[in-house]
């Protein structure tokens, strides 16, 4: 249904920097559902092409990006993440693309392979995106989710303030504070070693989709061989899903991973709190990568409160005060 705070949000820009997309009809119905919340959509003219598993060439992928940084859209959004964006990753001009984010206000979203791109905007050029929904497979959906869609507005629309979660296990007296960074747990490991990982010292936020648990455990043990998590302040952790245990785990699950990354960091005083309603799930908050925050806990929730750093400010919380989302319970699926 159309949404009422703005018959006109301006023009937002729909590209493929990554995987081919599967299913166009996924990209026409997240067309319609974003018009319907006022949204000028433009899709781009590469963004359904398709080479090989890719949504065309490195260098026609490359070009729609620095099309879009050039171009006169308020939101940048990518259409699903799948592989492709670390093949580009030194041919990009991050001063371009800073540029249309910091003087121009545009906002970059996407998340799943984007954060490839969005690690390497932070390290490049200290410039702030949003972890959030795509097209394909969010607004693409038959029913959008109601979360997942006040969460995106909310920062689109400047009202960016702060966003609360259920969390049992955030410690009390917690107030962590830094930039917000991370995203796809694999790609955050992908770019250890190399000039497109930011050297942050905040709070550092994980999801992933597909990987067996004692796989999450090796890529945690890589961020702490390099020294990547003992630099941050906390570790929030989001969904973790599409992954099928085997009888040989012999009740080794995700829990014990977890239970396992937890001990390696209390010597630090490191929390690692779970829940993050973010990652290949329906219900997703939309985070300000790179933007500096506040963590703190206020009864059994917990509140990542932003500065004035970036577009937006708002309040988004799982329990009462501005805007209410129920932030609980999400499903997921495949990007």
């Amino acid at each position: 249904m159309p949404d009422s705070r703005s018959s006109s949000r301006g023009e937002l820009r729909l590209l493929s920097p990554s995987g081919a997309v599967p299913d166009a009809q996924r990209v026409q119905r997240a067309v319609a559902h974003l018009e319907a919340l006022g949204f000028r959509v433009r899709v781009d003219a590469a963004a359904l092409a398709r080479e090989q598993r890719f949504a065309g060439s490195d260098s026609r992928r490359l070009q729609a990006l620095h099309r879009a940084a050039r171009g006169r859209a308020g939101v940048v959004m990518a259409t699903r993440g799948g592989y492709g964006l670390t093949r580009m990753l030194d041919r990009i001009d991050y001063t371009l693309l800073h540029e249309a984010v910091s003087r121009r206000g545009q906002v970059w979203v996407g998340h799943s392979d984007f954060t490839a791109l969005q690690l390497a905007m932070l390290a490049r050029a200290g410039s702030i995106t949003y972890s959030g929904p795509m097209a394909a497979f969010d607004f693409g959906a038959e029913r959008v989710d109601e979360i997942t869609r006040e969460s995106f507005l909310d920062a689109v629309d400047g009202r960016l303030e702060a966003v609360g979660f259920a969390c049992a296990d955030a410690p009390r007296g917690l107030d962590a504070a830094g930039p917000l960074w991370g995203g796809n747990l694999s790609l955050v490991c992908s770019l250890v070693g190399t000039a497109y990982l930011p050297d942050a010292r905040g709070v550092l936020f994980l999801e992933d989709v597909g990987e067996h648990p004692y796989r999450i455990e090796r890529m945690f043990t890589q961020l702490l061989n390099s020294g990547v998590l003992q630099r941050q302040r906390a570790v929030l952790l989001g969904a973790f899903t599409e992954y099928r245990l085997v009888p040989h785990d012999a009740g080794y699950d995700l829990q014990a991973a977890v239970a396992w990354l937890r001990r390696q960091l209390r010597a630090h005083g490191i929390p690692v709190l779970g829940g993050l309603p973010f990652g290949h799930v329906r219900t997703k908050l939309t985070l300000p990568h790179g933007a500096h925050c506040r963590l703190v806990r206020d009864g059994g929730d917990a509140y990542l409160v932003f500065g004035h750093a970036h577009a937006g400010h708002h309040r988004v919380a799982a329990h009462g005060g501005g805007h209410t989302h129920g932030a609980h319970g999400a499903g997921h699926d495949s990007h």
